[in-house]
């Protein structure tokens, strides 16, 4: 009787880790979500949503520069009202070995296409980099 309740005390610790991870991983994968539907409509108020307290942002084939969200913001909404979104997709997403979540997609507008790559820290966005191709 000692040895199943032993037992039963270890698979209930197991099965909350596990739980816990898949709970973690799934709200990754919402950031990420949420992030490509902000990005696809042009959205920089939702976009912010996920934004770190600063945000390292590169467009076009300037220099990377760090803003403050709030920065952020104002900067994505300047950048989405002179590139109208028609699209946004991601073609691949992953992380790094020290568990950074990264994706790379495409933004369409109707003044051309980016190579998008949006790297997040703890579930936030720490930068948004938009290489016009």
């Amino acid at each position: 009787m000692k040895n199943f309740k032993q037992i039963a005390v270890v698979f209930s610790l197991l099965f909350a880790v596990a739980f816990l991870s898949v709970g973690r991983a799934q709200a990754q994968g919402d950031v990420m979500g949420s992030v490509k539907s902000a990005i696809r409509i042009g959205s920089s108020k939702d976009l912010a949503k996920n934004f770190s307290s600063v945000v390292e942002i590169t467009l076009e084939s300037g220099d990377a520069t760090s803003y403050s969200s709030n920065q952020a913001e104002f900067v994505m909404k300047n950048f989405f009202s002179k590139n109208a979104p028609v699209d946004f997709s991601y073609s691949h997403q992953g992380s790094s070995d020290k568990g950074q979540r990264y994706a790379i997609g495409t933004y369409t507008s109707k003044n051309g296409s980016y190579t998008v790559l949006v790297r997040l820290k703890e579930s936030k966005i720490q930068s948004l980099n938009f290489i016009k191709d």
